[in-house]
């Protein structure tokens, strides 16, 4: 790591927190955001974010099929059409230089998430679009994150 920003600016972190907070607390789906994240992360290639999301999302009960998957959500059977919106929405946002957000995608957004919903779904891909890039410019390691134990979590048959 070249240099711990938690230390260094222990405010911005906090900032970054309350976002994820609002992006939590607003009814959206936590396998959805778990999509979402690792979405993201894979997208910008940050490898701390992919690691720490993946486990997240299996110790929620995240199949480890559709996890692998992931990249090739479009060729796959794997994901429901509110997650398929939000994986292209997700895309579209992430990679707004490759010709921003194509009206296609927003129209399928549209359908499956009220307004509320895309605008926390937006700021989903706000804040790991953030973390991705503290994480790359500093160069957090993979591998020493360990997720949270979660409640009522089943094992999902993979």
């Amino acid at each position: 790591m070249r240099m711990d920003f938690i230390k260094v600016a222990p405010e911005a972190l906090n900032a970054m927190l309350a976002l994820e907070r609002q992006v939590h607390a607003s009814g959206l789906e936590e396998s959805l955001l778990d999509l979402v994240k690792l979405r993201a992360s894979q997208l910008n290639g940050c490898a701390y974010c992919i690691d720490m999301h993946s486990k997240d999302a299996r110790a929620r009960g995240e199949t480890e099929q559709r996890l692998y998957e992931l990249d090739a959500w479009r060729e796959t059977p794997f994901y429901t059409a509110r997650e398929r919106a939000a994986l292209a929405w997700t895309e579209a946002v992430t990679l707004v230089t490759d010709g921003h957000v194509p009206d296609e995608v927003y129209e399928k957004a549209r359908e499956e998430f009220s307004d509320r919903e895309l605008a926390f779904l937006t700021l989903a891909v706000v804040a790991i679009n953030g973390w991705n890039r503290l994480g790359i410019a500093f160069r957090a390691e993979p591998g020493t994150y360990q997720p949270q134990k979660h409640e009522g979590v089943r094992a999902k048959a993979a």
